[in-house]
């Protein structure tokens, strides 16, 4: 039975509109997409491929941090609040 892992994942938006997203825990994994969803659906995809490419490369999977992926998932973000203010 496959064994659920629960990857963190760090979303940005970039200049153009885009959302950029890395998987910290796995080397090289990275994703984007025209929208929020598009994102999570894409570095799905990159996930299930890097640990594809781990079930066979010993020393890629070495350098996959599993620390707390088995850890049931919990929201955690970070976002810009625009505050207007005039130091006097």
């Amino acid at each position: 039975m496959p064994k659920v892992l629960n990857f963190k994942v760090i979303i940005e938006q970039d200049e153009d509109g885009y959302f950029v997203v890395t998987a910290p825990a796995i080397p090289g994994c990275h994703s984007q997409g025209k929208t929020y969803e598009e994102a999570l659906k894409n570095i799905k995809e990159a996930i299930e491929l890097c640990l594809e490419v781990a079930n066979s490369d010993c020393t890629y999977k070495a350098k996959i941090d599993f620390g707390g992926t088995t850890l049931t998932s919990r929201f955690s973000g970070i976002t810009e609040i625009p505050i207007r203010f005039q130091f006097s």
